[in-house]
């Protein structure tokens, strides 16, 4: 290994040179593989980068070889397996389990209480999301609202990749990760979707929880092959525990493809096809008149209630964001509506709030 680039706690960024010669940047999670160092000799999974997915070009570091001490896969506190039946298994303490502070409160639970649930498709919707959440409040005269972010395991399982993440932490845009299924690292372990809205509420003591999955979104161009049909299990968890399931759109004018112009098909799909419960699905009041996104609408609108936002302001607050925002490589000027329907769906949460709490509204 030649350098050091990047030393978190959670994850530390590298240079390797590899045996042919070649260099390699590449990613370690220290509960992994170890904390490595300079000079350490590294196995390392170059798997992505060799198929040019969309990685961003790091592999991985799947072992330090520097010798036979190793602080990698250190026994948990708990007894939940995380990448279980795998070599990089490990245990961590969820919230369910008896050993938990959480786990009498949530041995009683099965209500969220109406809690706003915001369900995304791809880790790019998290921050804008958020962001149109807290200017909501701001407008509605709500203090702001306590944002649990729960990362499903479609995408990228460990949190720690989430530059994402760190920065909304940092601005106060979130107040804590709940990693769900196999995904790991959050604030809070979870077994699952429906017990992690209950730990978003009654472990963290959350106002609303943004679901979606980590970076790196899987698709196929099959009608049901993709990460995003995660949105669906949002849905169906948050009403069955009686929450507020609200739908944040994939919406695109500048993605090439035709499946994702206009309103993605996957979201037309997770809507349509895979949620069994009514969400809120709220769009720009401004949105561009198109024929596909209209015969996208109409097949989403007979199930579900399509809310438009008149929010005129929403772009300069996304332009001035915290986090920088970006997604299958566009960023914000240059696809401005999928920002933009994202934030919307952060503003109906707040809206939802200011419904259910109105004597929280400031005078």
């Amino acid at each position: 290994m030649c350098e050091v680039l990047e030393d978190l706690d959670d994850l530390q960024r590298v240079a390797v040179r590899l045996n042919d010669g070649a260099q390699s940047r590449c990613i370690c999670y220290p509960t992994l593989s170890g904390r490595v160092a300079a000079g350490d000799r590294v196995l390392v999974n170059t798997t992505a980068v060799d198929l040019k997915l969309g990685s961003g070009g790091w592999d991985f570091v799947v072992a330090s070889l520097a010798g036979p001490e190793s602080e990698s896969h250190a026994p948990g506190p708990g007894h939940v397996m995380k990448l279980r039946y795998t070599p990089l298994q490990h245990a961590v303490l969820a919230c369910e389990e008896e050993a938990s502070p959480h786990h009498a409160a949530l041995a009683e639970a099965q209500s969220i209480g109406g809690m706003p649930v915001v369900a995304g498709q791809l880790h790019s919707q998290l921050a804008p999301i958020a962001i149109g959440l807290a200017f909501g409040a701001r407008q509605l005269g709500l203090p702001p609202p306590r944002v649990a972010y729960l990362m499903t395991d479609s995408g990228a399982l460990p949190v720690a990749l989430s530059g994402a993440v760190r920065s909304l932490r940092s601005a106060a845009l979130i107040a804590g990760t709940i990693s769900v299924g196999q995904a790991f690292g959050g604030d809070l372990e979870a077994v699952n979707v429906y017990s992690g809205l209950l730990a978003a509420r009654y472990a963290m003591g959350a106002d609303v929880a943004i679901v979606c999955q980590g970076p790196g979104n899987v698709g196929t161009g099959t009608p049901m092959g993709f990460g995003g049909m995660d949105m669906a299990v949002t849905i169906n968890a948050a009403a069955a525990i009686d929450g507020t399931p609200i739908a944040a759109a994939r919406v695109s004018f500048a993605d090439p493809r035709p499946r994702h112009h206009g309103i993605s098909h996957h979201t037309v799909t997770a809507l349509c096809t895979g949620a069994l419960a009514s969400a809120l699905v709220p769009l720009p009041a401004e949105l561009i008149d198109d024929s596909r996104l209209s015969e996208g609408l109409a097949a989403i609108a007979s199930a579900h209630t399509v809310r438009p936002v008149d929010c005129p302001a929403l772009l300069d607050e996304l332009r001035a964001s915290p986090v920088p925002l970006s997604s299958m490589g566009r960023r914000l000027q240059d696809d401005p509506w999928f920002f933009v329907t994202a934030a919307c769906a952060g503003v109906a949460a707040a809206q939802e709030l200011a419904q259910a709490h109105p004597a929280d509204r400031e005078a």
